[in-house]
């Protein structure tokens, strides 16, 4: 008789393709769409079982559904976590990981340069609920660690950056929290597990907006949070079913789908954004381009060595200006002489999207903390989509060439 193969591991764009597929009894080769918002029970006992979670199965739309549990299961094997929980949005996940883990005096360290509503959500709204909060220099290591103190319990990064691309160190991140007896939580949203698998270098949670690659044609929104099955279901799950920032199953299927061809979209994306990057550089009206996989990227040996030797598909370019002002109206010709190009503060869609972070994701921020960041009045952002590379740089040249 013939020994049987043991199992093959999968790699992670198979996994993509096949991990969790949700069939229903009529075998569909696609994943089913359930759509409803409860579950008959089969008895009573069953009923309370189920509620107080010493049997597994379906209970009510807020808890949980197939479909979803189908997304949260492929996203978890593919960033190499034990389990996954997701969320209506990227910004209800981060409030759903703060809720499960802190409560009042409470101390979290954060990058300043993150996301303007992260900033806001953590410094400020946080703020009024007795959480503490300090934000250190992205790539200062020392900075991270002197801001540490007894109370802290979180760590949070984002690497790379929105909308410097600035690269964090995170096996170093992760050694100082957890020195700090803290966790480790990053934001993958911009090189997803098809680039970066933070669990891999020490990270203990990963969060995601699926709005951005994910779904990858910005259909949807959706969150997630990507964590030992421990804090999931003893931290966020909870939180979940309190709170209700529940993902709706047809936005679960739209991104299920959407993580089929992340792998291949993140690679064709991110080879046209080096290639808008490097002519960028060559251009004279730009004073500076933030792109990882350049050379001339402060952390670029770090971001090969933690991204895949890939530099994602997001950059970022400050326009030659004398003064703000000058800056502000140069950046903002670039937008508005564009033709082919979308207008637009999302990004991780097909569709090469730019914008103005100072004006619109950074906007409400103090000027104080946008300068902290390194958000300028002439920065542009470019979310680089899958048109083909000549028009992409056509277009950004109609405002470029005419100051």
């Amino acid at each position: 008789m013939t020994e049987a193969h043991p199992p093959h591991p999968l790699h992670p764009d198979t996994l993509a393709v096949r991990e969790a597929v949700a069939r229903s009894q009529y075998g569909e080769n696609s994943e089913a769409l359930y759509l409803t918002s409860g579950y008959v029970q089969p008895s009573a006992a069953a009923a309370a079982a189920r509620f107080a979670g010493e049997e597994e199965g379906f209970t009510y739309g807020r808890y949980g559904n197939p479909t979803v549990a189908s997304f949260e299961k492929r996203l978890a094997a593919m960033e190499g976590t034990e389990a996954c929980i997701s969320t209506a949005s990227g910004m209800s996940a981060i409030l759903m990981m703060c809720m499960g883990l802190l409560k009042a005096g409470d101390h979290v360290v954060c990058s300043q340069s993150m996301f303007g509503s992260t900033i806001k959500l953590i410094g400020s709204d946080l703020a009024k609920f007795g959480v503490e909060s300090s934000f250190v220099p992205q790539t200062d290591v020392a900075a991270w660690a002197a801001a540490v103190r007894p109370n802290t319990k979180l760590l949070f990064a984002e690497t790379p950056t929105n909308p410097l691309t600035e690269v964090c160190d995170i096996r170093a991140l992760a050694d100082i929290a957890h020195a700090a007896g803290a966790l480790l939580a990053v934001d993958n949203c911009f090189a997803t597990p098809a680039l970066q698998r933070p669990v891999q270098w020490g990270a203990d949670i990963i969060m995601h907006s699926g709005t951005k690659y994910l779904d990858g044609q910005g259909r949807v929104m959706a969150g997630a949070l990507c964590a030992s099955q421990q804090l999931i279901t003893e931290k966020f799950l909870p939180v979940l079913k309190s709170a209700g920032m529940t993902l709706a199953p047809f936005n679960a299927w739209v991104v299920l789908k959407g993580l089929e061809t992340l792998d291949i979209r993140m690679r064709a994306q991110s080879a046209n954004a080096l290639q808008l990057a490097q002519w960028l550089e060559k251009c004279g009206a730009v004073q500076r381009v933030f792109y990882p996989g350049l050379a001339s990227h402060p952390q670029h040996a770090l971001a090969m060595a933690q991204q895949s030797a890939c530099g994602g598909a997001v950059l970022s370019f400050e326009v030659k200006a004398e003064g703000p002002d000058q800056a502000r109206a140069r950046a903002f010709h670039v937008l508005d002489c564009m033709q082919t190009l979308s207008l637009s503060t999302n990004l991780g869609d097909t569709k090469t999207l730019v914008a103005h972070p100072a004006s619109t994701s950074h906007g409400r921020l103090t000027e104080a903390q946008r300068s902290a960041a390194g958000v300028t009045q002439g920065l542009v952002r470019v979310a680089v989509g899958l048109e083909h590379i000549d028009d992409i740089t056509a277009d950004l040249a109609r405002g470029l060439d005419t100051f």
